[in-house]
């Protein structure tokens, strides 16, 4: 049986390019830990021990013999999640990693990030991607097709209900009559909108039109910077500065004694590979748990979970 190892208090920060690369956090949304006290607590922790930004990520269903994986058996939502804390945390970021466009239409997605951003104070980071899972868009009502074209469609609709004054759009998947979409959020010209994917078409697409790029559970961190690199020359040739854009790392974090991965090992080993991930490009790195089978699993644990939470929070802190 696995154990989980204590961990060190102190963590030394990484550089890219001189600058430090910074740390954010995942809520508890996924398993057994994933609850409400356990969500405050997380978030306002982190918010103490100065973590640059919060995470929630999104599954609508899974299958009933469980093949996407522990961590996606039970998921609270993203942005009512990320609600939940706005109001008992003063300074962290709050940002969805991701929340899957084609699921849902821009007018209630924009509302509900505007929403959030308003009552956070301007704090929220729009993570969005276009799904993978044919099961939830089945459960949506919504084609798997063409979801690069409805997704860069999706963003341009999204930009307009956030910074028009009156919004009208007449496009290939979305149209909106001559409306205001109000209150707009408090950031200006409107949050950060971070794109997740894997693709070349993919990372080519996040370089021309978005704020920057997030990692997901399966990316391999071996090669990661071979994708910053496409990005980075994709907004080049669109005439965009690539030092602008973000590269959040989704950091799915396992601190184990008798196992070795990227980001799983111990804890000097893990800090070794935060280092490294820095230089490769990566600007942000968000520790997840969720993804951590002792962690993020129905079956798991949930006062070991937070414990081990807590432990991790102290020893991954910036500055620490």
């Amino acid at each position: 049986m696995q154990h989980f190892t204590v961990l060190p208090r102190t963590l030394a920060g990484f550089l890219r390019y001189g600058r430090t690369m910074k740390m954010g956090f995942a809520a508890p949304v996924s398993g057994s830990w994933a609850t409400a006290d356990n969500l405050l607590h997380v978030a306002r922790r982190a918010d103490e021990l100065g973590y640059h930004s919060l995470w929630t990520f999104q599954r609508l269903l899974s299958p009933v013999d469980a093949s996407w994986g522990e961590s996606y058996r039970s998921v609270l939502d993203p942005v009512v999640a990320l609600a939940h804390v706005a109001a008992t945390t003063s300074r962290i970021r709050l940002g969805t990693a991701i929340l899957n466009i084609p699921l849902a239409g821009p007018t209630v997605v924009a509302k509900q990030l505007a929403t959030l951003d308003v009552l956070s104070g301007g704090r929220v980071d729009a993570g969005l991607g276009l799904g993978w899972a044919p099961e939830e868009f089945a459960a949506a009502g919504v084609a798997m097709e063409h979801r690069g074209r409805r997704g860069e469609e999706f963003v341009t609709v999204l930009r307009k209900l956030w910074t028009d004054d009156v919004v009208q759009h007449d496009g290939e998947f979305y149209s909106i009559p001559a409306s205001r979409a109000d209150p707009k959020p408090v950031q200006r010209p409107h949050p950060p909108i971070l794109l997740g994917g894997a693709a070349d078409v993919a990372l080519r697409r996040i370089g021309r039109i978005a704020d920057g790029w997030i990692s997901s559970s399966r990316t391999d961190l071996t090669t990661i910077g071979t994708s910053v690199a496409l990005i980075r020359e994709s907004a080049e040739r669109a005439g965009r500065d690539p030092d602008a854009l973000r590269f959040v790392c989704r950091g799915v974090v396992r601190v184990r004694d008798d196992e070795r991965a990227p980001l799983t090992g111990t804890v000097e080993q893990i800090r070794g590979d935060l280092a490294d991930l820095a230089e490769r490009g990566i600007t942000e790195l968000f520790v997840d748990l969720n993804f951590d089978p002792l962690v993020g699993s129905p079956d798991a644990d949930p006062v070991r979970s937070a414990e081990h939470a807590d432990e991790v929070l102290v020893s991954f802190a910036p500055g620490r």
